[in-house]
């Protein structure tokens, strides 16, 4: 998030950074209050954990874990955004995943995660139209990422490269996407232009859902 900050300041924008654990409610609604009062334009849902393994795999921790970040911690910031965004209208964009539209391989805890921030798209969406309050979610596949990186050193030292091409092609178009492109679709969801939109899911994903066979 820092290296965010210094891009936007470097190119002649403004913007702040706080710390906040998301799957804290109290701590949630103080992030908040500082950052905005209680006046909110626009709320982007991007913070999230993953999890390798399937239900027998599945620590009981780590399904808890998973559920206060992925889960409690979408609900949090809906709770804390809608109710300033009900006076004026707002947009929110919530990042859910491939993997709540399509089995995939060991990874039981963060798909039933990122189904539930679907089904939480649709319902705000619905419960919230006559507020004028657009909810939609972004579907991304494998983003190229230094959480990537740092996974593919920790679990194939030395093989690195080889199983990023493994991973990368897993898409249809033949590579991860880019960090820059999942940021231009929420900006697109988030502006005026997407005035029309509400209670979609859109996939991004070189093809991952439709075109693997």
């Amino acid at each position: 998030a820092e290296g965010c900050l210094f891009e936007i300041r470097a190119a002649g924008g403004q913007g702040s950074f706080l710390r906040c654990d998301v799957s804290l409610q109290a701590e949630t609604e103080a992030a908040f209050e500082a950052f905005c009062g209680q006046e909110l334009d626009l709320l982007v849902n991007n913070a999230g954990i993953a999890c390798i393994g399937n239900v027998e795999a599945t620590s009981e921790a780590e399904l808890d874990r998973l559920y206060a970040v992925n889960i409690k911690g979408v609900y949090n910031c809906l709770l804390a955004g809608v109710k300033r965004m009900k006076a004026k209208g707002g947009a929110i964009v919530n990042m859910a995943s491939v993997a709540a539209m399509v089995g995939l391989p060991d990874r039981f805890a963060y798909s039933m995660t990122k189904g539930a921030v679907l089904s939480m798209t649709y319902c705000m969406a619905r419960d919230y139209l006559q507020h004028g309050i657009r909810c939609n979610a972004i579907s991304p596949a494998r983003v190229h990422t230094p959480f990537v990186d740092g996974y593919l050193a920790q679990h194939y030292p030395g093989r690195e490269q080889e199983m990023y091409e493994t991973l990368a092609n897993t898409q249809p178009i033949g590579r991860m996407g880019k960090p820059e492109e999942i940021a231009a679709l929420a900006l697109y969801l988030c502006s005026d232009e997407a005035a029309f939109i509400t209670g979609t899911n859109y996939p991004i994903d070189g093809g991952f859902v439709n075109l693997n066979t």
